[in-house]
């Protein structure tokens, strides 16, 4: 039994998705898991069972001063020492178990899920001290692997994250837009607008083609290009009705923003949704237009839902993508408008990149390939403990 550490920053999507898989699956397989996140996070995702020492989120520092964030790394500190290895995910969470291990003697993994987009400045700095301080940096595309190495790492891996929440709709096609449908008309009750929601139009709305991106409203994510090639799109007057659709909450400022330049589109920000999988079961096509983004989760999720894919060729995208979508640049509505217009009018090529998708989904590794790698890579580390 190896005793693992598990270190969560401040995560809103597919890190604390991933660590509640992996440490799911690592306790199943009889290691002893213990996640230090705060609680904001912990309160997101089920990591684990808090009474039983599965989550700790004391032993979280707190910013609150520096008074505060030295008892915060005193106590971390302790539970590392408790510890064969300590894997932590994202640069937050990997400067502070690299700062709270240091003297201990047991090794640090730190997991790269993001991008430091900036190149100077303390984020640089810190990205480049955890490279050359963790005994093993991992990223979840080639991309981060490479920056890893180019900065001194001693070890760095790809290490590739399941979707364990990809196929779970159980239902077909209509049954899907029924569920959208229903989403709809409940948030029509709470103002929506009955001219360009579809809960008020008949059932028989298949010839629609529906265009779905999942995401955070945040800066990165270039939601307001996807608002402008929606725009085009209108503006060229396809035959086939296009409908697009954006599930996630986040920044209300921004959200805001995006509400004002999508008015008049059939364009819809329907906030956080538990059931994703249906929304990806009635789409026809999903874009993400992000400024960079790893081997994200919501792709994976919508290759095995046989989603041709538009995404802004960045980050590991390339590696999801090619062959079963459309890679475009970043920042370029045209060329996401002219990519989504050739799927909506050609629906034999939407058919053949669905067919593509579903392949593509077939060879990604599972959950259990994850944690099986994973475990390989604690024993390598674990021995170096003292």
């Amino acid at each position: 039994m190896t005793r693992i550490l598990q270190v969560v920053g401040h995560a809103a999507g597919g890190i604390g998705v991933h660590v509640a898989d992996l440490s799911a699956g690592l306790r199943a397989a009889g290691d002893a898991v213990r996640v230090v996140v705060p609680a904001a996070t912990a309160g997101r995702f089920d990591l684990g069972d808090a009474g039983s020492g599965g989550v700790d989120t004391r032993a979280w520092p707190v910013r609150s001063s520096p008074q505060a964030y030295a008892r915060g790394l005193a106590r971390l500190r302790r539970v590392v020492r408790a510890s064969d290895v300590v894997h932590a995910h994202g640069h937050q969470a990997g400067l502070t178990a690299l700062l709270a291990a240091a003297g201990t003697g047991v090794p640090v993994v730190v997991s790269w899920h993001n991008a430091i987009l900036a190149r100077r400045g303390p984020g640089a700095l810190a990205e480049r001290w955890q490279a050359r301080r963790a005994a093993l940096v991992t990223g979840a595309s080639q991309d981060l692997v490479d920056r890893a190495a180019a900065l001194g790492a001693r070890r760095s891996e790809l290490a590739p994250v399941a979707a364990p929440a990809a196929g779970r709709f159980d239902g077909d096609r209509a049954a899907a837009r029924a569920v959208v449908r229903r989403a709809l008309r409940e948030r029509g009750e709470s103002g929506a607008d009955p001219a360009t929601d579809p809960a008020t139009e008949p059932a028989s709305d298949d010839g629609e083609v529906w265009i779905l991106t999942v995401s955070r409203i945040a800066p990165q994510k270039d939601l307001g290009v996807l608002v402008e090639a929606a725009r085009l799109v209108q503006r060229e007057g396809a035959a086939t009705a296009v409908r697009w659709f954006v599930v996630g909450d986040g920044d209300a400022p921004l959200r805001a923003e995006l509400e004002r330049a999508a008015e008049g589109l059939p364009f819809h920000l329907v906030g956080a949704r538990e059931d994703v999988p249906a929304w990806m079961a009635a789409a026809d096509v999903l874009v993400v237009p992000s400024r960079w983004e790893a081997r994200a989760l919501v792709v994976q999720e919508a290759l095995a839902a046989g989603l041709p894919v538009v995404a802004t060729d960045v980050g590991g995208l390339p590696e999801l993508v090619t062959g079963c979508g459309s890679l475009v640049p970043v920042g370029h509505a045209p060329a996401i408008a002219a990519a989504v217009t050739h799927l909506v009018t050609h629906p034999e090529r939407r058919a053949d990149l669905a067919a593509r998708a579903r392949e593509r989904f077939a060879q990604l590794p599972t959950s259990a390939d994850v944690v099986s790698a994973w475990r390989e890579r604690y024993a390598s580390l674990a021995p170096a403990k003292r």
